[in-house]
């Protein structure tokens, strides 16, 4: 140990064997065993049979949650809607600077009748009311047809005969030969919630002949028990709104419930007096009043309408007002009255202004009329009547046209 060399070799050795003994004593806690690392990479990758069947499980779960009311409904219904094609023959008039003339009986004696008969095409759509095959769709699509031509979804195509058209409230029964066709639920358009869930399905422009299956636009009903009056000798009492997109193509087609349910009948679109196609608003036939009218064109092949209130009208202006006493013009004024009639069973007489009709104000003699289109013989309508600055309520039975 009296060897320098030694004596620096032991000092600097001690320490370096003491901190080698420390790090292996204390190692990093990051840092484990081999077989702690293999057990820690089984518990996070599961083996690939287990994970693949968790995968499917979360894919059918998204599917199943993508599914609703809505989506429901239109798998129900979507079987049942029809596109419609058809030919009609329509008259035309020769246009030309002298058209206004050729009316006159004293011209079409040199020039005889400037019309002639002119094939027009025309679609829309319907639905299958019973798995016999009957249709519904409007009258304003197949109506006046003499061919009418129905396609399924699918692709199938089929004959259908008229059997009965009802131009006054706008509604056409149609029948194609079938079996075991599927066929819509009917619903109870009286039951009908303003904000619910409202469904269109149609043929609009023909996209039904693309795909061979019905366009589905989805809205809510707007508003219910719309009086749009009479347009083109069709009176639409009673309409249900709706803000579903319906264009040309649509009409006939059905407005459905979230259940699957048809609640009525597409008819109308709200145009603003600009275009053709949808821009707001739509109009469904309610299908109680649809339901109604089928059961008489499938007995008769048309609607009778036979009625008469017995009594004449005119409208009410400011100077009749005025004479009367009404603060302003309003209701209609009776201005004839048939002898034994309706009006003269209940009362009524010459100069009495009908203010309203079953709790609905009259603005003119079209609500009357509108109202009389939806009833028949024995029907009564309960009159409220302004009669020498006082007012009263009548029921008036309505009769058959002699």
């Amino acid at each position: 140990m009296n060897n320098p060399y030694v004596r620096l070799i032991v000092i600097l050795g001690i320490p370096l064997l003491i901190g080698l003994g420390v790090g292996y004593a204390v190692r990093p806690s990051g840092i484990e065993p081999a077989h702690a690392q293999e057990h820690t990479a089984a518990q996070i990758l599961p083996a690939a049979p287990a994970q693949q069947e968790k995968l499917a499980q979360a894919s059918d779960d998204i599917a199943v949650s993508r599914q609703n009311s809505i989506t429901r409904a239109v798998f129900k219904i979507s079987p049942t809607v029809v596109g419609i094609n058809v030919i009609a023959v329509q008259q035309v008039q020769y246009r030309d600077p002298f058209s206004q003339y050729f009316d006159d009986p004293f011209f079409k004696q040199f020039f005889g009748d400037r019309t002639y008969k002119q094939e027009v095409k025309g679609l829309g759509s319907g639905f299958i009311i019973s798995a016999d095959g009957y249709i519904v769709t409007n009258d304003h699509v197949a109506g006046n047809a003499t061919d009418i031509t129905v396609t399924l979804v699918g692709g199938k195509q089929m004959k259908a005969k008229l059997i009965g058209t009802d131009p006054t409230s706008d509604v056409c029964l149609l029948k194609v030969d079938g079996t075991k066709l599927p066929s819509v639920n009917m619903g109870n358009s009286d039951d009908v919630m303003i904000g619910e869930w409202a469904i269109a399905l149609g043929n609009p422009f023909g996209l039904f002949e693309i795909n061979d299956k019905p366009t589905v636009t989805v809205g809510v009903v707007s508003s219910t028990g719309m009086k749009l009056g009479q347009l083109e000798n069709r009176f639409y009492r009673d309409m249900i709104e709706t803000d579903a997109a319906i264009n040309g193509g649509n009409s006939g087609g059905p407005l459905v419930n979230s259940a699957g349910d048809v609640i009525g009948m597409n008819t109308l679109i709200y145009t603003g007096g600009q275009s053709n196609t949808y821009i707001g608003y739509g109009f469904a036939i309610p299908i109680n009043k649809i339901k109604k009218i089928v059961a008489e064109l499938k007995q008769k092949g048309k609607v009778s309408r036979d009625l008469t209130a017995g009594f004449d009208w005119q409208a009410v202006d400011v100077r009749i007002a005025r004479y009367l006493g009404l603060q302003k013009p309003e209701g209609i004024i009776v201005s004839d009255i048939k002898a034994n009639g309706p009006a003269v069973k209940a009362g009524i007489r010459v100069g009495d202004v009908v203010l309203e009709a079953n709790g609905e104000k009259v603005k003119s003699g079209d609500d009357i009329l509108s109202m009389m289109m939806d009833m028949s013989p024995g029907d009564a309508i309960t009159l409220k009547i302004y009669r020498e600055r006082k007012s009263f309520e009548t029921k008036l039975v309505l009769e058959k046209t002699e």
